[in-house]
């Protein structure tokens, strides 16, 4: 049995509490959103675009592998991001570094929107793309820990998974919005679309910042690490968190294993698959609807899963889901690979789900893994070491997969597999965390 701690002191009772964790919820949502959005419009545009405008060569799938190593870099940086915004947020406040890191993202956004390509610029076009998309990885990476915990933190210890569900709509909800706004202008003619048109979706992103920085200022500081602010006030001087982390890295490295298997999922199923798609001969109109079903599946799914792991656990709901993922590894090609667009369409919809459930529970298993003074370096650090080693990499590892095979989708298949047993080893070896007393010493 678990301890359930109280409501955190500070924070009310009643309504007044509930209303508070309602706007702390909602202001993740729009955080993540946004968040979302953004690094999911590059990976798409990444697949589209950025191999002939920013990497051209005569070869186009060497183009699109370079595009993908654009992808890659922001990645790379999502752990930067997760170790420096997770130190401040340690030390300084959750909701500082929050809104620091959504200004990060909204910023570079519109400026990859008015950055000339190649042909104007030369090398340094492609130059820029990269040093703004290493800025929009490290803004991510300040995000996710820092929104999910913020929820958890201010959430009733039964119903954390519920209130961080609608948290994580966020990440469907940006790819919603980001698919849509490919969507919309690939319906341009293909000329104006290249000149032009892929632009739009960026600069739009600016609006979206606004919208989220008014909220996002409105909210108040976590509570449990107010109280944790007041208690060390006491004490000599703490370690910086990331020391206090890698003491004992157990619960981190288990966190990034987790985490792997559904990121390696979202890789595929989403930029990816783009790419994929379009070389098998499915028209660019018909993958983008697909994936606004997809984006619509997971929708629904995450918070519906993540409220499930407040009542069965959150090891069970994931392993649900990898167990899933890995039967369906090698079905999910065939349909693909079938031509038709009904059949591409479940198939990647049916994935989502197994990624949904994969997913959904680790903001609140990783949440629940690390003390208050260290959660914020801990979470990020776990969590976007599991985005690198899962997506970071995937896509462009897949694409030339597929291009030195002859276009067989069976390395794909196997990658899905392979991930995904380095999560169910992890889950494995985590002990189950629903309810755990957050003030109490970190879990692993």
């Amino acid at each position: 049995m678990t301890r359930q701690e109280p409501v955190a002191a500070g924070v009310g009772s009643g309504r007044d509490h509930a209303r508070q964790v309602r706007k702390v919820a909602f202001s993740g949502l729009l955080g993540t959103v946004i968040e979302y959005y953004d690094f999911l419009l590059y990976s798409t545009m990444a697949a589209l675009v950025f191999g002939t405008l920013y990497f051209p060569a005569s070869n186009p799938a060497t183009s699109t592998i370079a595009a993908f190593g654009t992808l890659a870099a922001g990645y790379v940086a999502r752990p930067l991001g997760g170790l420096l915004f997770g130190h401040f947020g340690d030390r300084l406040g959750r909701k500082s570094a929050l809104v620091t890191s959504m200004l990060l993202m909204g910023v570079a956004s519109v400026l990859i929107g008015v950055l000339p390509t190649y042909e104007t610029l030369g090398l340094t076009a492609p130059l820029l793309l990269v040093l703004l998309r290493v800025v929009q990885g490290i803004a991510v990476g300040g995000e996710y820990g820092g929104a999910a915990l913020m929820v958890i933190e201010h959430a009733d210890p039964r119903r954390r998974g519920a209130w961080v569900g609608i948290m994580q709509m966020g990440s469907p909800l940006g790819s919603l919005l980001s698919n849509g706004a490919v969507a919309l202008v690939t319906l341009l003619p293909k000329e104006q679309f290249l000149a032009w048109g892929w632009r739009i979706p960026f600069l739009a992103s600016a609006v979206l910042l606004l919208i989220g920085l008014y909220v996002r200022l409105s909210v108040v500081e976590s509570p449990l690490f107010r109280e944790a602010v007041a208690a060390g006030a006491a004490r000599k001087r703490e370690p910086v968190p990331l020391v206090r982390v890698l003491r004992k890295p157990r619960a981190v490295l288990l966190a990034c294993a987790a985490g792997i298997g559904p990121f390696a999922l979202t890789a595929l199923i989403g930029s990816h698959s783009v790419a994929y798609a379009s070389g098998l001969g499915y028209e660019l109109p018909d993958i983008m609807r697909a994936h606004l079903l997809i984006s619509l599946t997971g929708l629904v799914g995450i918070p519906l899963f993540s409220a499930l792991s407040d009542r069965i656990g959150r090891r069970r709901v994931l392993m649900l889901g990898a167990i899933g993922a890995v039967v369906f590894a090698f079905p999910m090609y065939a349909l693909v690979g079938t031509g038709s667009v009904p059949a591409m369409t479940a198939a990647l919809m049916t994935a989502q789900v197994f990624q949904n459930l994969m997913y959904a529970p680790l903001a609140p298993m990783l949440s629940e893994m690390f003390g208050t003074r260290v959660r914020y370096t801990g979470v990020s650090l776990g969590y976007q070491m599991a985005s690198l080693l899962g997506a970071g990499f995937t896509p462009m590892v897949a694409a030339a997969l597929v291009a030195g095979t002859g276009g067989s989708n069976l390395p794909l298949s196997w990658i899905i597999v392979l991930a995904v047993g380095i999560s169910i080893t992890a889950v494995l070896l985590i002990a189950e965390t629903s309810g755990r007393d957050l003030r109490g010493e970190p879990a692993g």
